[in-house]
């Protein structure tokens, strides 16, 4: 049998007339609005325990959802059950609103409405949902460099509202930031990086607790630094800190999301070899020694297109969000290499290295070494 999809206005009609309207949406989903008079009961819990809800099978019953789908598939459920009188509310709450029909908002906390509109199209994805996205206020997330990869890091993290986001970088901001560094404005100037980049994440999300340390990354902090985090992102353009995050990394155990840009090309990959030895690569293993200086200048040798680190900084903050969650496939064992030229992307497979000094499956961790002398020298 066909199922019957009538319009917001017919079933206003057919709820004064005693029909019952049932909103099959989530409870995040309602903190933005319900029709009025309707009953809220999510659509698994609905098609499970029927009978709890709803009256005899002869009653008129009117679904409602956001779009119309999800009531069009429960009210097929229920006439498979034997309810011969069930309505699809065609277009949903969206078009019920859309009408102006009266509509109704449950009572929250300021703190939970805050949470349910912000993260509105996170908790409609079956991937995140309620529990995911507050998994990640769970999470901690240190980001290494509030430069041109730390950039769109930084406010992807914190817009997907991460708890706790360690930023460290011991720079200030320089008028040739600007092309490329979007965390900094004309205005901050002069002024630590860390500081310019908690302001305007602040305002961002002011639900982000940002921990600014202006700081360089040593051997002898880096484990301060990474207590307490999930996650590692290495937003530098230095050698000799690529290698002693990645050590760290795999001596605490903790993923580490690299990034590199130089000229009009970028590559990203996940480093997880602290939690997964012997199956996924650390740094060292794609890099077993730094390249000779000569052959690896900076960005601000060599120069780099403005863009270029926005795209690259978007893939880390994707794999550092979907590591938090336990979601995808991430680039562990994989290198993600862009070219902007061409608009060209190039996957090349990594393995773990059996003789890695520093991950190898077995080996006790060589502890720290002097990681510019070992990049100046070329290993």
């Amino acid at each position: 049998m066909a199922i019957s999809e009538i319009t917001p206005r017919q079933a206003r009609e057919r709820q004064r007339q005693g029909a019952l309207l049932v909103d099959i949406r989530e409870p995040h989903e309602r903190a933005s609005g319900q029709a009025e008079g309707a009953l809220a009961v999510g659509q698994a819990e609905l098609e499970a325990a029927h009978a709890r809800h709803l009256p005899s099978q002869v009653a008129t019953i009117v679904l409602i959802c956001q779009s119309g789908r999800r009531s069009a598939a429960t009210a097929a459920a229920l006439q498979a059950a034997g309810y011969a009188d069930v309505h699809s509310v065609a277009g949903g709450t969206t078009a019920w609103m859309a009408e102006a029909l009266p509509v109704v908002r449950p009572h929250l906390e300021p703190d939970e409405a805050d949470f349910l509109e912000r993260y509105s199209r996170h908790l409609r994805l079956a991937e995140v949902g309620v529990e995911g996205q507050r998994r990640l206020e769970r999470s901690s997330v240190l980001l290494v460099g509030a430069g041109g990869l730390g950039s769109p890091v930084a406010f992807y993290l914190a817009a997907a509202g991460i708890g706790h986001l360690r930023l460290v970088d011991d720079d200030v901001v320089d008028r040739s930031n600007l092309q490329r560094q979007i965390l900094h404005v004309e205005s901050t100037i002069g002024a630590p990086k860390v500081d310019s980049a908690r302001e305007r994440l602040a305002a961002l999300n002011p639900r982000v607790r940002i921990e600014a340390v202006r700081a360089r990354v040593t051997s002898a902090n880096v484990e301060a630094l990474l207590d307490g985090v999930d996650v590692v992102v290495d937003g530098s353009d230095n050698f000799p800190l690529r290698y002693l995050l990645n050590d760290a990394c795999v001596k605490l155990g903790r993923p580490l999301v690299y990034g590199a840009v130089q000229r009009f090309e970028g590559q990203a990959s996940v480093f997880d070899a602290g939690r997964h030895r012997g199956r996924c690569p650390c740094y060292r293993c794609l890099f077993p020694e730094p390249p000779p200086p000569q052959f690896a200048p900076s960005c601000a040798e060599a120069g780099v297109l403005g863009v270029l680190p926005g795209i690259v900084g978007l893939l880390q903050a994707n794999e550092a969000i979907k590591l938090l969650l336990g979601i995808g496939q991430t680039l562990a064992g994989r290198l993600l290499q862009f070219d902007a030229l061409a608009m060209r992307f190039r996957e090349v497979r990594l393995a773990a290295d059996p003789d890695c000094p520093v991950c190898a499956p077995g080996r006790p961790f060589p502890g720290y070494i002097d990681y510019a002398r070992f990049c100046a020298t070329g290993g």
